[in-house]
């Protein structure tokens, strides 16, 4: 008997691991059909309609320097200055100056002259009101 209740529980647990068609077996499941995949249209990028072309009198794309736009566009251009702002530009010597010299500076081959510790940590110090700032002449 014993073998007879052990033998029916076998072949129920083992029936329910068949799978023939599409019976919820433990080893079938749904997979996608290989043979039913179908290819998509390519991407196709929509015209922009917000160009116009040139209006006639206007330079030609090529004739505008590129540089200078550049500048141009990264810095704003010539800024007004003050009457003593130009007074200090030329008498630090602004007409001498090289057109390059923001980007040179920045270099690392650029010898530098090293301002010590104090200068260091005047740059490094955190913003304030100035209420708390002290300043001490040295003893003689």
């Amino acid at each position: 008997m014993r073998k007879l209740i052990l033998a029916a529980g076998l072949i129920s647990m083992l029936s329910a691991c068949g799978g023939g068609g599409g019976g919820g077996g433990l080893f079938s499941r749904a997979r996608p059909d290989e043979f039913s995949v179908a290819r998509q249209a390519p991407l196709v990028i929509p015209p922009d309609y917000a160009l116009v072309p040139p209006a006639p009198g206007t330079p030609a794309a090529a004739s505008i320097d590129s540089s200078k736009a550049a500048m141009e566009a990264m810095f704003g251009g010539p800024a007004p200055r003050s009457p003593g702002e130009s007074a200090t530009l030329n008498a630090a010597g602004r007409v001498n100056a090289a057109a390059g010299i923001r980007s040179s500076a920045g270099d690392p081959g650029t010898e530098v002259v090293d301002k010590g510790a104090a200068t260091r940590d005047i740059i490094a110090a955190p913003e304030g009101d100035g209420q708390d700032a002290r300043a001490a002449a040295p003893q003689q």
